[in-house]
């Protein structure tokens, strides 16, 4: 999938490009267009002003509604529309377990 955007003053806009080498099957097409529009309708009111168009590959035709969204939500952070996701902080306590000295015998549990 690419995406190419352009930007402008209009509300954010979604074009998809899906042609029969996707998929053969109109079906598949259309349930490709499906997930993807759905997931723009919950992304749209976060997206700056501009149109979107995405151009889907083979590669969509084997892959589900989860992997499209997340292929999307990656395109979208490239180009930098999307913020960056923040990774969780962790503590660092209680993450693994202490070393042992050489020699002695590691802590039963």
């Amino acid at each position: 999938m690419s995406l190419h955007w352009l930007r402008g003053d209009t509300p954010a806009r979604l074009g998809l490009a899906v042609s029969r080498k996707v998929d053969p099957r109109a079906v598949g097409r259309n349930r490709i267009k499906r997930v993807l529009r759905a997931e723009f309708r919950t992304l749209r009111l976060q997206l700056p002003a501009g149109d979107y168009v995405f151009v889907l590959r083979a590669a969509a035709r084997t892959s589900d509604g989860p992997a499209l969204r997340a292929a999307m939500h990656s395109l979208f952070r490239r180009a930098g529309a999307l913020p960056p996701v923040a990774l969780p902080v962790t503590a660092a306590d209680g993450t693994m377990p202490a070393a042992c000295p050489p020699g002695d015998p590691p802590p039963s549990p």
